[in-house]
């Protein structure tokens, strides 16, 4: 008896439908991200869900997207770093502009991951304490020590999120169309191809 052919994937990737034929539905989140959708803001770390580089938005909720199956997240919105200033219909999310101006970054290798982090506490939580920031950041590794640099971030995102809800009057912002991917991913192989080797980051002291 002939193989049934199997359902293509579909996603929902910072406000576009993508339609993805051939690729595997149990290929990790992150591969398809980066690999078919040329979406490189989360980063491949330790590969098993530990370092936090890897985190998306998916219905506004942290996630691993290195342990999460592609097929796993179909009919879901999934938001990715790239797609943090449509959420805020913003040029910068106010998180991604609070990092720079804290300098909350060394080798940048996390920053994906305490980004998402971030965005997710400040959307349920807009003023959380110092230990919920730190226990929402906890599970996110930074191998560079700028620990420091980062709460302060966080702390600077918190005020400005509070300050552009306000001068809506409360309403959260609309989404804003976003911009079509590339077509194609330029020196990118598909889902199926093994991820590069990246550096495990290790516990913060």
């Amino acid at each position: 008896m002939a193989d049934l052919p199997q359902p293509v994937l579909t996603l929902e990737v910072n406000g576009q439908h993508h339609t993805l034929p051939g690729v595997p539905r149990h290929a990790p989140l992150l591969q398809v991200l980066r690999n078919d959708l040329c979406l490189n803001g989360p980063k491949y770390g330790c590969g098993l869900g530990e370092c936090g580089a890897c985190l998306v938005l998916i219905e506004g909720t942290p996630a691993r997207s290195c342990v999460i199956p592609a097929g796993g997240a179909e009919g879901r919105e999934i938001t990715t770093l790239e797609g943090l200033p449509t959420r805020a219909r913003a040029s910068i999310h106010p998180v991604q502009q609070a990092f720079i101006d804290a300098q909350a970054a060394q080798c940048g290798y996390c920053l994906n991951g305490m980004i998402i982090a971030t965005v997710g506490l400040l959307e349920a939580e807009p003023n959380p304490t110092d230990a919920r920031v730190r226990a929402a950041l906890s599970h996110n590794l930074c191998r560079c020590g700028t620990h420091l640099e980062i709460l302060d971030a966080v702390q600077r995102a918190a005020v400005a999120m509070a300050a552009a809800s306000a001068a809506r009057g409360g309403v959260a912002a609309a989404p804003a169309p976003a911009a079509a991917p590339p077509a194609s991913c330029a020196a990118t192989s598909p889902a199926t191809a093994a991820p590069a080797t990246s550096p495990v980051l290790p516990a913060a002291e």
